[in-house]
């Protein structure tokens, strides 16, 4: 098979039609590198987030429940959030995770960083796993969210996700990686991030 890079788009004109805090939506008019135009393309630039797989010592998984608007139902999930600006998405992480479940650990693996959804949005996830965690304290999430702190049994997770019980796709994925990666195992298979 021969690769034949592919030109980027060229942007002909573009305006703003939503400017809110967490989404900018950008009508362009669009040059593709065939020459065909689309005179209204929608792109979403949002915050970029981390989200952590979280192991305990006592060997379980520490996930949040939360109601997700945009499916009109409750998602079981990994403690997510954005990057606040100029934080590096390994410390965007650990303080999600500390912020929503209350749970730190030392011990941390990077699993995958990739675009959520490249056709239309700007938008990078970048997932890690924590190994070892303790519960330190009480949990501070921000006023605007909802969530639940529950723990499943590291060695039922992958049964959870083939049984439908974990919904985000991105979040799916990336424990799929850790599990190919050897990070679901009773040992990493691997040395953690210094």
């Amino acid at each position: 098979m021969t690769y034949r890079p592919l030109a980027p788009w060229q942007v002909l004109a573009s305006r703003r039609i939503v400017d809110k805090r967490w989404i900018e939506v950008h009508e362009e008019r669009v040059r593709l590198g065939n020459g065909h135009e689309i005179a209204e393309f929608h792109r979403i630039v949002a915050p970029s987030w981390s989200a952590a797989l979280c192991i305990t010592e006592g060997d379980e998984v520490v996930l949040v429940r939360q109601y997700r608007h945009g499916i009109a139902a409750e998602s079981l999930e990994l403690p997510a959030g954005v990057l606040e600006p100029g934080e590096a998405p390994l410390a965007a992480a650990k303080r999600e995770l500390r912020e929503e479940t209350g749970y730190v650990a030392d011990a941390w693996y990077p699993i995958v960083s990739v675009a959520t959804e490249p056709s239309r949005h700007s938008v990078h996830a970048h997932f890690f796993c924590a190994r070892g965690a303790r519960l330190v304290g009480e949990r501070a999430p921000e006023a605007s969210e909802d969530i639940d702190v529950t723990t499943v049994p590291r060695a039922s997770l992958l049964s959870l996700c083939e049984g439908g019980g974990i919904v985000h796709g991105v979040h799916l994925g990336a424990i799929l990686l850790a599990a190919r990666q050897g990070l679901l195992e009773p040992v990493a298979a691997r040395e953690p991030l210094p």
